[in-house]
């Protein structure tokens, strides 16, 4: 069971921070400062119990219709592209926890968490603190050079969680004043996953182009970025956000990133899939002159390719060849992060990159709010360097301490059901030979790789017509298995994860049987 406790936001940012709020507040407002604290000190509870027992009482009800339909003729003023994969039946009206209704009224379980928004659902117990903060008046606007108490107190205990200590580690000041490869240390704030790649990016080239004239270190040598390959050696399997040269990483702008390899402006190579001595291979032969190794990137769960995971060994292997070349990493969990017990999944790993970026789960869909931690090594940037205006904003960093307040106190719960849940989903594979290969990916992030497009083009639209749970089929992507993805919020119950698993082994049954027949 998940862990019932309150907070108050004075237990969360602590009574000095507080107190200094509240008499700027009285003062600016004429209000009572007495009664400001009050409210400051309010015992928000994280994880009721009947928040839990009506996720669990709503879901034998997806797919049914709860509400009445809404009818609108509003279509927007889209791109093509947008408007041709606009659903607007499920599109939403209200959430709660693991679920929203549609504006067709029907009840869906969110079992991509809105794409990877809402590790903690919707309409969280816990985000009421930024409730009671907004009531205080706390702004949400500011800038870099004023980022607020709260984004600093942020930046320090993601810094303490990536290096597996407390924020209260007498060890880490010692550990943010590094200037080692492999300790994570610094914090630039940003809005989006894209730009938290593309600041990673932006300080391995400015290791070969000079970015405010001075000289770099691997000046005169062609940059080479290695990413994960596709099944056929190409490089469509990464995804690392949609700035253009992030997009060249997997393989889009081809005729631009063909002239960039062509002029010796930087090249992009694909690694193969769990293949260390291919690893070793790629390394080797791109570290000659005039080439050198930019940076090796990389997700953990390859989300966008088949949800497939890379393993220990391979990371581990290629983790001490990019040491020994000085190459510098970066472990891309946009959409791993705050999934896991500790927050980080590479840190289940064993591995210590130079750069993580984080984000979508943090701030739990309250905020557009993204991190890039990274080392000290690599502090290259100037202020300007990787600017995002609004990325300092005080109350997405609020969001970011109640998500990681939760998991502290709910990791082993987390994990165990998210392990029971792959378990789920493996044995279902197992009983479904005939229209599955296998599962993929890991824990919430699981997903059913098919054997043809058509079947999980079908089985996703069964399961979000029929059982009203939302999953989608990944089956754009050249040379990838069709899988049907899944990654459920972490205050799914055991009972709640196994019981979608029962829909959709009622569901593959009966597109057994219609074969069949």
């Amino acid at each position: 069971m998940f862990h019932n406790f309150s907070r108050s936001l004075a237990d969360l940012v602590g009574e000095d921070y507080t107190n200094y709020v509240c008499a700027a507040r009285a003062a600016l407002t004429s209000e009572s400062e007495a009664a400001l604290r009050l409210l400051a000190h309010e015992q928000v509870s994280f994880c009721p119990s009947d928040f839990f027992a009506r996720q669990e009482a709503l879901l034998s009800r997806t797919g049914e219709q709860i509400a009445p339909a809404m009818e609108t003729t509003e279509s927007g003023a889209p791109s093509d592209s947008y408007r041709a994969a606009q659903h607007n039946a499920q599109s939403p009206l209200s959430g709660f926890g693991c679920y929203r209704v549609g504006e067709d009224g029907k009840l869906y379980f969110a079992a991509k968490s809105e794409h990877y928004h809402i590790p903690l659902g919707h309409s969280f117990p816990g985000y009421r603190l930024i409730d009671i903060a907004k009531r205080l008046g706390i702004p949400n606007a500011t800038h870099n050079n004023t980022r607020g108490y709260l984004t600093r107190k942020t930046e320090r205990r993601l810094i303490a969680a990536a290096n597996g200590v407390s924020d209260e580690s007498a060890t880490l000041d010692e550990i943010i004043a590094s200037r080692e490869p492999g300790v994570l240390n610094r914090v630039i704030n940003l809005e989006t996953g894209s730009l938290a790649v593309e600041a990673a990016i932006k300080m391995m080239l400015a290791r070969f182009y000079p970015i405010d004239g001075a000289k770099p270190v691997c000046e005169g040598r062609i940059p080479v970025f290695l990413v994960m390959a596709d099944n056929a050696g190409g490089i469509t399997a990464g995804y690392h956000g949609t700035t253009v040269i992030a997009q060249t990483l997997r393989g889009l702008w081809p005729m631009f990133g063909k002239k960039a390899e062509e002029s010796g402006l930087y090249r992009v190579v694909g690694v193969p899939i769990n293949d260390p001595a291919g690893f070793e291979a790629a390394i080797t032969k791109w570290n000659e002159p005039p080439y050198q190794t930019a940076g090796f990137l990389h997700e953990i769960i390859m989300m966008n390719y088949g949800s497939i995971r890379l393993n220990e060994s391979f990371l581990q292997s290629a983790y001490r060849l990019c040491r020994e070349t000085n190459t510098p990493v970066l472990c891309d969990e946009i959409q791993s992060c705050a999934w896991y017990e500790g927050l980080f999944l590479f840190r289940k790993y064993g591995i210590r990159p130079d750069f993580v970026s984080v984000g979508k789960g943090f701030p739990g869909g309250n905020y557009a709010a993204s991190r890039l931690v990274f080392s000290g090594a690599f502090d290259s940037l100037s202020q300007f360097g990787a600017l995002v205006t609004n990325g300092q904003e005080e109350l997405a960093s609020l969001s970011y301490l109640v998500t990681m307040e939760y998991i502290a106190k709910n990791g082993a719960e987390i994990a165990r059901v998210g392990a029971r849940y792959h378990e789920a989903m493996v044995a279902l594979a197992a009983k479904h030979k005939k229209l599955i290969t296998g599962a993929e990916g890991d824990a919430h992030m699981s997903a059913l790789c098919f054997d043809s497009v058509p079947d999980a083009v079908e089985f996703c639209k069964r399961m979000q017509q029929v059982y009203g749970v939302d999953i989608s089929a990944q089956t754009y992507k050249p040379n990838c298995p069709p899988v049907a993805l899944t990654k459920l919020p972490i205050i799914t119950t055991e009972s709640m994860a196994l019981g979608l698993v029962d829909k959709m082994d009622r569901c593959l049954t009966k597109m057994e049987e219609e074969k069949h027949v």
